[in-house]
């Protein structure tokens, strides 16, 4: 008896699946991607790690490598249950699971978390404020949709994730340049895009576990920063917990809890919902994801819950007890916490910072070394580094993630690839995990 884990992206250092199933009677199985391990800088597990197999596939995010290695390893070492945790691999592991015969989330209840017009026909059936939407099947749908809405708009792939391809159009000269190049629109293929309305104001989300479908935990916080920004905007983007007494807290708790009633969700899943807070104090959801959040809101819901929910959410699916009890009343938060994170920028590192500077600072990750040479980020978690801050309100979290930013950065030296010699210490901001320089 085995378990097969699909990981496409991110550390494997930080989620440690051997670990987390030690007490699994069977095997753990990995498949994952080569590229992705490259990004992070990490090698497969090796002697000593608790796998049975592990295996780094190329070609693993454009499909038709991953399926029938997964189906030759199931059959080769009764696999009876596939763990995935990255959006990407959701719909992959439902459809293994139905050609295999095996438990777990399947694709009713997959889709209406990866595709974005199915989620936004759903929630807004349920009376759930969405942002003015179509689907995008040429260029035609959107003029017509910017000609009858106005600009801004955003147009996006319907199953992306990471800000990748979101594309924000302000003009009819945007509009137009974005149509004469945009390789979605163009080609053999249907395009897999919606367009809708740009919403204005602050981007909340609300992170949670679901177990035996009940929500065991959750808890909101606000983005200080704008998630499609992240090629341009390199400074410290900020991210942080509401507090407890703040109205807008309760008001996001109960509508990420009709959002959850209106999809059909397997029994046991984290999730994460974005929503928009607007100016004159309307909530509007983005979207909702059935996977946790990126960056390190894995590590805040760990300091506010005490647990891990990626680590519960696998558990859970094998049966296994869970770190925290979800039987009773729905589990408070014993703090409050925020991230930092700086995404990368083209140069070549010549020095980072590497001494956690605070006790308040519970995990600093760095994912570069210095002598690497950076490309600016591929996507939304392409980070250079990432804090994560505890204190007891929001202001303070605040507060303590600037004092940490102006550390980092003083410290931080890159080079640029023009050949001009360092830039010296960067005083500007210069914005997965990597190395964990706890």
């Amino acid at each position: 008896m085995s378990v097969l884990v699909l990981h496409h992206r991110g550390s494997l250092r930080g989620t440690p699946y051997d670990r987390w199933l030690a007490d699994y009677d069977g095997d753990v199985l990995l498949l994952g991607s080569r590229r992705h391990l490259d990004l992070v800088g990490e090698d497969l597990p090796g002697a000593g790690s608790g796998y049975r197999h592990v295996e780094a596939l190329d070609g693993y995010e454009a499909g038709g490598t991953v399926e029938p290695r997964a189906v030759d390893l199931a059959r080769e070492h009764g696999v009876r249950h596939i763990i995935a945790c990255q959006e990407q691999d959701l719909e992959r592991a439902a459809r293994l699971r139905e050609l295999l015969g095996l438990p777990g989330q399947r694709l009713p209840s997959t889709i209406p978390y990866r595709n974005k017009l199915v989620m936004k026909d759903m929630a807004r059936a349920a009376g759930i404020p969405v942002a003015p939407y179509a689907a995008v099947e040429c260029a035609a749908d959107v003029i017509a949709f910017a000609g009858e809405r106005g600009f801004p708009i955003v147009v996006k792939p319907r199953d992306s994730a990471g800000s990748i391809g979101v594309k924000v159009i302000g003009s009819q000269e945007e509009l137009d340049r974005y149509l004469a190049e945009d390789a979605g629109l163009h080609g053999p293929f249907q395009p897999n895009l919606l367009v809708e309305s740009y919403v204005p104001g602050a981007m909340c989300h609300v992170d949670g576990l679901v177990v035996d479908g009940r929500v065991v935990f959750a808890w909101p916080s606000q983005y200080l920063f704008a998630l499609s920004t992240f090629k341009e905007d390199t400074g410290g983007r900020l991210d942080v917990t509401l507090d407890p007494d703040d109205p807008l807290s309760r008001r996001l708790l109960e509508l990420a809890d009709r959002v959850l009633a209106a999809l059909p969700g397997p029994r046991h899943f984290a999730f994460h919902a974005e929503v928009f807070h607007t100016p004159d104090d309307r909530l509007v959801l983005c979207e909702i994801a059935c996977r946790n959040g990126g960056a390190s809101i894995r590590d805040i819901m760990r300091a506010l819950f005490g647990a891990d929910p990626t680590e519960c959410w696998v558990r859970a699916q094998l049966g296994l007890p869970l770190p925290i009890d979800t039987a009773g009343p729905r589990l408070r938060p014993s703090t409050m916490a925020g991230q930092l994170v700086l995404v990368k920028r083209a140069g070549r590192v010549v020095a980072v910072p590497q001494e956690r500077p605070f006790p308040w600072v519970e995990k600093y990750n760095i994912f570069v070394r210095p002598g690497q040479v950076m490309n600016g980020p591929a996507f939304s978690a392409d980070f250079l580094a990432s804090f994560v801050v505890t204190g007891p309100d929001r202001r303070t979290c605040e507060s303590r993630m600037r004092q940490v930013e102006a550390w980092f950065l003083g410290g931080l030296v890159i080079e640029p690839l023009t050949g001009d010699g360092p830039s010296g210490p960067a005083r500007r901001p210069a914005g997965g995990e990597g190395t964990d320089a706890r």
